[in-house]
């Protein structure tokens, strides 16, 4: 059976072919009692397709499965390839929401630049989330601190081979039920300083969500869990704090400034900007600059900097409790929690979930 339901703006028109094999309600309730990350699927998934002569085309909802590729597929040689990550959040009345989408559209948008892809308008971006919770509702989770997690992505399907931007790209849209990311309470984490690797250079393209930047970060963040550590931070030039592999950092000073390392080459990150927007609101001082690791070094040493977590769609914000590099080390892996970044964590995910006053419209209802 094939539905078609109309987008909002009438631009495009969306099929919708249900999953004959979908999950019963009670297989969905159990994968949904204990759904981890990224490792179950809901039932359905988004297509649309984008030719050079056609433009945004073919838009679909159907049964969640595999794609077929040509072996000449552009990105499977040049990995002309980018992706997003936002969440889906169930409020106490029922209700379905995401969370600033039009922010992680006009990043796509700015990473399908860098990487010579089309953009999706953000009409169309919103409008398949829309679609899909429209068909997999059922999937966005109630318990505490779950979600569902919203996977696009976009890469050149045109088969050939020879370096120029593909003709022919598809558009996905997947989703997965997400638990709560810390199990047993938000603990501070242990930081790795990667010295022999970087995420990204000068012109490159750090400040695109495409998976060759994430490609990159895979050998480091293996040396940091040989080091005993739960991530890998990233320096520019040797000297200059960039992100971790995948969350911006933010540090704390003494008279309650926010800084966060500024660099062309850092993933614009958005739960980053909604929580210095917060602390702005509060009446901090916020600063976008260069950081080096000697300021951070030398601040926490002198208590000038007295907090320091990361940011990110998956954990939201993660404490830091120690950074370990080969001569030295800033914290300790027995600190504690600052008590301003808790609050903020608290105060965006109070946002989030429908606990808290809105005040800057970042939530968007996904199911009315």
């Amino acid at each position: 059976m094939t539905i078609h339901l109309p987008m909002a703006d009438q631009g495009l028109q969306f099929q919708v072919t249900p999953n004959e094999h979908a999950k019963t309600d009670a297989e969905r309730d159990a994968i949904l009692a204990a759904p981890g990350f990224g490792q179950q699927f809901t039932d359905h998934m988004v297509d649309i397709c984008w030719s050079a002569n056609g433009g945004w085309h073919r838009p679909r909802v159907q049964p969640y499965g595999p794609i077929q590729l040509d072996p000449a597929a552009a990105v499977l040689h040049y990995g002309q390839e980018i992706f997003e990550g936002l969440k889906a959040y169930r409020h106490a009345d029922g209700s379905i929401h995401s969370f600033r989408p039009a922010e992680n559209a006009a990043r796509m948008q700015r990473s399908a630049r860098r990487l010579a892809l089309p953009e999706l308008p953000t009409e169309y971006f919103i409008e398949s989330i829309r679609q899909m919770i429209a068909v997999d509702g059922a999937w966005v989770p109630s318990a505490p601190e779950t979600s569902l997690y919203l996977r696009p992505f976009m890469f050149a399907k045109e088969a050939f081979l020879g370096v120029r931007p593909a003709q022919k790209v598809a558009y996905y849209l997947i989703a997965s039920p997400a638990g709560a990311y810390f199990h047993g309470g938000i603990a501070p984490v242990s930081i790795w300083l990667s010295t022999n690797y970087a995420r990204a250079g000068k012109g490159g393209t750090g400040a695109a969500k495409t998976g060759g930047n994430y490609a990159s970060s895979l050998l480091p963040q293996a040396e940091a869990a040989e080091k005993g550590c739960q991530q890998v931070l990233f320096l520019r030039d040797g000297e200059y704090v960039e992100e971790l592999g995948g969350m911006n950092v933010v540090l704390v000073y003494r008279d309650g400034t926010l800084v966060t390392p500024e660099s062309d080459s850092i993933l614009e990150g958005i739960t980053r900007d909604s929580v210095l927007q917060l602390a702005a609101d509060r009446g901090h001082t916020v600063e976008r600059r260069k950081v080096t690791i000697d300021e951070w070094r030398e601040g926490a040493a002198s208590g000038d900097i007295v907090e320091s977590f990361a940011c990110g769609t998956a954990a939201v914000i993660t404490p830091i409790g120690q950074i370990v590099a080969e001569d030295f080390t800033i914290g300790s892996p027995s600190a504690a929690a600052g008590e301003l970044t808790m609050s903020l964590r608290e105060e965006l995910t109070d946002i989030q979930y429908g606990r808290r006053e809105d005040r800057h419209g970042w939530m968007l209802r996904l199911d009315a």
